[in-house]
C-alpha cells in the first residue's frame, strides 16, 4: 500500500519506467466511457464520417494539453494540484481545487450510470448490485494506490486489447453487423464542434491527474519520451474507441455502447461480445480507481491549504470513503440517459479546467520553466503567497470570457446559450476563447514578478530538499 499521499517524493524513492504510461492512459481510455463518447455526435445527427473526423481532431488537441502536464512529474516529485499552489497561492488554490474535485466526482457519477445502465441493458444485472461493486472496485484500489493502479492497468489491457482486436477486424471486415443508414444524419457545425469538444475535453479533463502518476519517476526521465509515451497512450486508444462508437451509434444504431459492444462481437463470434463488454467494464471500475485516487489527492491538498495536516494512511482512506459515498449518492439520483449524462459531464469540466490548465502550462514552460521552491509550497509564508492575484485573475477572466461562447447542453430543466454561441448557429468554441485569454493574461502580469526573490527561494529549497533526504531535516513545511 502506498504510504505517501500529498507528500513529496524523495529521490530514494523514486521508480518505474517511462514507458509504463503508455499502457497506463492508453488502458485509461480504453473502456466503455470512451466509446460512449462516440455517441455524441450522432445522437445530434452528425454522420459517421464528419463524427471520426471530429473525434480525431479533438483528442489530438487534447491530449497535447494534458500529455505536456505528465513532464511536472519527475521534475517536482508533487501531484499535481499541490504544485498549481505556485500558481494560485497556498490557499488561492482551493478555487481550482474545487472546480477538480467536481471533475473527479463528475466522471464517476457518469461512470456510475454508464455501468449500471450498460450492464442492466446487456445482462440484466441490478443496477443497485452494479453500482456498488465498481465503487467497491474504485475504493480498493485508490487505498492501494500509485503502484497498484499502474499495475491493474497493466494487466487489464494485456487481456481485454486482443479482444478489442478481433471485435474491430470483424467491424472492418464486415462481420460485426450494422445495416444501411436509414436514419437522416446531416453535417452541421454546431453537432461537429459539439463532438470535437467532447473528445478534447475528455482528454483535457484527464490534465489534472497526470503529473499524479509520473511523479514517482526519476527526476532525470527524458521529458519528451514521456509526453510522447502519454500522448499516445492516451489518444491512441481514444481515437480507436471514439470511432468504434461513432459506427455502433450510426450503423447499429444503439443508444448504449455496452449493447453495442455485445452485439458487435457476438456477431463476429459467439461470446465474444460478452467477453468485451466485461473487459470494458473492468476497466471502466479500474479508472473510478484512478479518479477517486485523484480526488483523495485534491482533498488532502484542500483541507491542508487551510490547516496543516499530517497525511497519513487513516487520512486518505477516510476522505476515499467518504468520496464514495458522495459519487454513489449523486449517481443513484441521476435519472437521464447515459450519452446525455457524458455530455454534461464533460462540458461542465472543459468549462472549468481549461483556464486552469492554460495558467499552469504557461506559467511551467514559459513563466518559471521548471524551476520551483518546493518547500515553498508547502507553507503560507513561502514565495508564492497565501493568495496569488496573478493565477486568480487569469482564471477568473478565462472563465469570463468563455460565458458569451458556451453551449451548455440541458442539466435537469435548465439550459443555456450564450449570445456569441448563437451568432455561431450553437456552435461552442467558448473553451477556446477561454483557453487564448487566460493565457495571454497570465503570460502578461507574470512578467511583473520578483525573480531575483524567486531564484533565492528556488536555491534554498534545494538546499532544504538535500538535508531532508540526508535525514537532516524533519519536515518540508
Amino acid at each position: 500500500m502506498e504510504t505517501r499521499s500529498i507528500d513529496w517524493v524523495p529521490d530514494s524513492e523514486r521508480h518505474g519506467h517511462v514507458w509504463h504510461q503508455g499502457p497506463l492512459w492508453f488502458l485509461g481510455n480504453f473502456q466503455y466511457f470512451t466509446v460512449a463518447v462516440g455517441f455524441v455526435g450522432p445522437s445530434l445527427g452528425l454522420p459517421l464520417g464528419p463524427t471520426v473526423l471530429a473525434g480525431v481532431l479533438g483528442i489530438v488537441v487534447g491530449t497535447l494539453f494534458m500529455a505536456f502536464h505528465a513532464s511536472q512529474g519527475p521534475v517536482l516529485g508533487l501531484p499535481q494540484m499541490l504544485q498549481s499552489r505556485a500558481q494560485f497561492g497556498y490557499r488561492g488554490v482551493i478555487v481550482v481545487l474545487t472546480a477538480t474535485l467536481f471533475t473527479y466526482l463528475g466522471f464517476n457519477v457518469a461512470d456510475q450510470v454508464l455501468l449500471s445502465q450498460g450492464l442492466h441493458s446487456v445482462f440484466g444485472w441490478s443496477p443497485l448490485a452494479v453500482a456498488l461493486a465498481a465503487t467497491l472496485l474504485a475504493v480498493v484500489l485508490a487505498i492501494y494506490g500509485h503502484d497498484w493502479l499502474h499495475r491493474v492497468f497493466r494487466w487489464l489491457l494485456y487481456v481485454s486489447l486482443p479482444l478489442m482486436l478481433l471485435l474491430t477486424a470483424g467491424v472492418l471486415t464486415g462481420q460485426a453487423g450494422g445495416h444501411t443508414v436509414h436514419q437522416h444524419f446531416a453535417f452541421t457545425w454546431s453537432a461537429f464542434f459539439a463532438q470535437f469538444s467532447a473528445a478534447a475535453a475528455y482528454n483535457i479533463t484527464y490534465a489534472p491527474y497526470v503529473s499524479d502518476y509520473s511523479r514517482y519517476l526519476p527526476r532525470t526521465a527524458p521529458a519528451r519520451a514521456l509526453i510522447a509515451s502519454v500522448f499516445f497512450g492516451a489518444s491512441g486508444s481514444a481515437v480507436w474507441l471514439i470511432a468504434l462508437g461513432g459506427w455502433l451509434a450510426v450503423r447499429l444504431g444503439v443508444s448504449d455502447g455496452l449493447v453495442g459492444l455485445r452485439q458487435a462481437g457476438d456477431h463476429v463470434l459467439t461470446g465474444l461480445g460478452a467477453a468485451t463488454a466485461l473487459l470494458s467494464v473492468l476497466s471502466l471500475g479500474a479508472t473510478m480507481g484512478m479518479n477517486a485516487y485523484g480526488g483523495m489527492l485534491t482533498v488532502l491538498t484542500g483541507i491542508d491549504s487551510v490547516r496543516k495536516i499530517n497525511p497519513t494512511r487513516a487520512a486518505r482512506v477516510i476522505t476515499i470513503l467518504a468520496l464514495a459515498v458522495t459519487w454513489y449518492a449523486v449517481g443513484s439520483l441521476v435519472s437521464q440517459n447515459a450519452v446525455a449524462t457524458v455530455f454534461t459531464a464533460l462540458t461542465l469540466m472543459l468549462y472549468l479546467l481549461v483556464p486552469w490548465t492554460a495558467t499552469n502550462l504557461v506559467d511551467f514552460f514559459f513563466v518559471r520553466r521548471g524551476h520551483y521552491a518546493v518547500t515553498d509550497l508547502f507553507t503560507r509564508s513561502g514565495i508564492y503567497g497565501t493568495w496569488s492575484w496573478r493565477g486568480l485573475t487569469a482564471y477568473a477572466l478565462g472563465i469570463a470570457a468563455e460565458i458569451p461562447f458556451m453551449v451548455l447542453p440541458n442539466l435537469g430543466q435548465w439550459s443555456y446559450t450564450g449570445p456569441a454561441a448563437r451568432q455561431l448557429a450553437d456552435t461552442d468554441i467558448s473553451w477556446l476563447v477561454g483557453l487564448l485569454v487566460t493565457s495571454l493574461v497570465y503570460l502578461a502580469i507574470s512578467r511583473f514578478r520578483d525573480r531575483a526573490a524567486e531564484q533565492a527561494a528556488v536555491e534554498r529549497s534545494e538546499q532544504r530538499l538535500n538535508a531532508w533526504q540526508d535525514g537532516r531535516a524533519v519536515r518540508l513545511g
